[in-house]
């Protein structure tokens, strides 16, 4: 007895297929790679304080250059006030930051030509150190031996002298008030700290795998320093850059303070403060506190900004 069983049909193809996402609903993960520049960069957005260190320098930088101009600074220029007032008039609406005694000139008006100067001094001379200390400090890491030695004992000579007295003498008998001259010689004695530091990176990197590559395939020592160690060795000296900024700045200021710095006819902050000294016992507080202000702002935010690069190089922190 034969029995009938009923078969069902196949499930056709696409009631299958309908079930698997088509190529078109496939979605791509996308990796984007950041240089090195591009992660200190992250690292340095999330440092608060160095974005406003970074604020108050722009801003500096912006009054240093329109504000001479929109205000021009003449020495000869003896301005005409209404009523004489020896000792100075503090601030009001007309003067913001008041006038000074004697000559009752424009307190708000010295301090911004007074930036200028200052400003150039401070990131002029910076950039003559870190280029010696760059070329030096890469030399004796590099090669090494005798080299190395000569040079790190005249490093240790340098730093050894008393380098505020030596800079004051030079402004004194080298400098003759010339701002260009005074620039140059800060700039001669602030190199020494980023010639060790360089040293130091020169002498980790030289021996890394990519270098001892270079060397194999017959690449010159010149392209090796400057192509494939200095990049490498390139953070740590913009750190000390931002600190060496500070340095020069309160340093042009004490010296300027002394009398041994910039001529008066270039207002600086230091030499404002200088003038400002006899005219403290009549009561005229504005004058040396508006430049002494700008003076603790700037060397504060650059170093801030100093503290930001420091986080946003270090490989350890988190980006």
């Amino acid at each position: 007895m034969t029995q009938n069983v009923e078969h069902q049909p196949p499930v056709p193809p696409a009631e299958i297929t309908d079930t698997v996402p088509s190529a078109a609903e496939d979605y791509e993960v996308g990796l984007k790679s950041l240089n090195q520049w591009q992660l200190a960069w992250r690292k340095f957005r999330r440092h608060h304080l160095a974005l406003i260190g970074l604020g108050v320098i722009a801003t500096m930088i912006a009054t240093a250059i329109v504000g001479p101009i929109l205000m021009p600074f003449e020495f000869t220029t003896i301005p005409l006030p209404d009523e004489i007032v020896y000792a100075g008039r503090p601030p009001s609406l007309q003067h913001v930051m008041g006038e000074t005694g004697g000559l009752q000139r424009d307190v708000f008006e010295l301090v911004v030509n007074g930036a200028r100067t200052s400003l150039l001094i401070g990131f002029s001379s910076m950039a003559i150190g870190v280029f010696i200390g760059t070329i030096l400090g890469s030399v004796a890491g590099f090669v090494g031996g005798v080299v190395d030695n000569v040079l790190m004992r005249l490093v240790d000579i340098m730093l050894s002298l008393p380098i505020l007295f030596v800079i004051l003498v030079a402004s004194r008998f080298f400098g003759n008030g010339s701002v260009g001259l005074v620039i140059i010689i800060f700039g001669a004695f602030s190199w020494m700290g980023t010639s060790r530091l360089v040293r130091s990176q020169f002498l980790s990197i030289r021996e890394r795998e990519f270098v001892e590559a270079a060397r194999a395939v017959g690449v010159r020592d010149r392209r090796i320093i400057f192509r494939h160690i200095l990049p490498n060795a390139f953070s740590p000296i913009v750190v000390a850059a931002s600190l060496i900024v500070a340095g020069n700045i309160i340093s042009e200021a004490f010296v300027s303070f002394l009398g041994f710095g910039v001529n008066p006819t270039s207002p600086t902050w230091g030499n404002i403060l200088s003038n400002a000294l006899t005219f403290i016992p009549l009561g005229n507080w504005w004058w040396p506190l508006f430049p002494g202000l700008a003076i603790i702002l700037t060397v504060l935010a650059v170093n801030f900004i100093g503290d930001g690069l420091r986080d946003a190089f270090d490989p350890r922190s988190r980006a």
